[in-house]
Formats: structure tokens, sequence, C-alpha cells
């Protein structure tokens, strides 16, 4: 999993681990990320991960899965990167379709994206993934990745 932040131009990326997706294959991507709504990205090789994350490149938000160098779905957020200018109806058949892209790819969730907005979301307990790394919420600092 990778959070990468977008309206600075900071270049800071925290990366980590995640289990509980379900992902086999693929990656998935989202600018929907409470409270900072940076780009986060989850998958399972590095080929996806690059693919997800620039799928939006252009606009700068969006809701994407892609598997290797396809983008099987995306969702333009052009709004802030929460919202879109479409109708609601397009709108909900491109939600569909992420969500369908990201359960072909293994996920077994409901809605994988609400999910993967949570594991980024620091003012919840109990470890959580930023842009400045991993945080361990309780404590209320960053914390290694690797543990001696």
């Amino acid at each position: 999993m990778v959070v990468i932040e977008r309206h600075m131009a900071s270049g800071r990326m925290g990366k980590g681990f995640v289990q509980g997706l379900g992902l086999r294959r693929g990656a998935m991507a989202s600018t929907i990320a409470h409270d900072h709504h940076n780009l986060v990205v989850a998958g399972t090789d590095n080929i996806s991960l690059t693919t997800a994350a620039a799928a939006g490149r252009r606009h700068g938000r969006w809701l994407a899965v892609a598997d290797g160098i396809n983008v099987l779905a995306r969702v333009p957020l052009p709004i802030a990167g929460l919202m879109s200018n479409k109708p609601i109806a397009e709108v909900r058949r491109g939600l569909d379709d992420v969500i369908r892209a990201a359960q072909g790819l293994g996920s077994s969730l409901n809605n994988p994206f609400m999910a993967l907005s949570f594991l980024a979301l620091e003012v919840i307990p109990h470890i959580k993934l930023t842009d400045q790394g991993l945080v361990d919420v309780d404590k209320f600092k960053i914390v290694p990745l690797w543990v001696d």
C-alpha cells in the first residue's frame, strides 16, 4: 500500500503493507481518503500499483482498478478528487464498475474502496498509513515499518 501526497507536490509517499482487501492480483487507487484525500493505492505488484496510481493523472483525482498495465475501470472525480459533475446514474455505473473490477481481482468486500479509504484515516486507531509514513494513532507518532 502507498499513500502519495497530492495537494502540494511535496513528493511525500508513505509505504506499507496491508492485508484483508482480498486482492489476488492487480491494484486499486482512490483519492477519497478522509481526512487528507491523498492518493491511496493498494495492490499486489509494482506494475499494477503504478498503473492504478497513474490512471487519473491528467485530472489528478479518481477511483481506479488496474491489472498489470491495463486499467480495468475508473471513475473520474474532477471536483477535488471527491465528487463528479456527471449525472448520478453515470457515476453510480462507474462506481459499480470499479467495485466489480476489484472483486474480479479477488476482493470479497462489498465496497473495497470504502475499506481502502479507512486504511489511511489517521484519526481512528490503531495503525494507519499516511503520506508521512506509518502512524501509531494511539501514541500520535510516526513509527518504523520494520521492527527489530
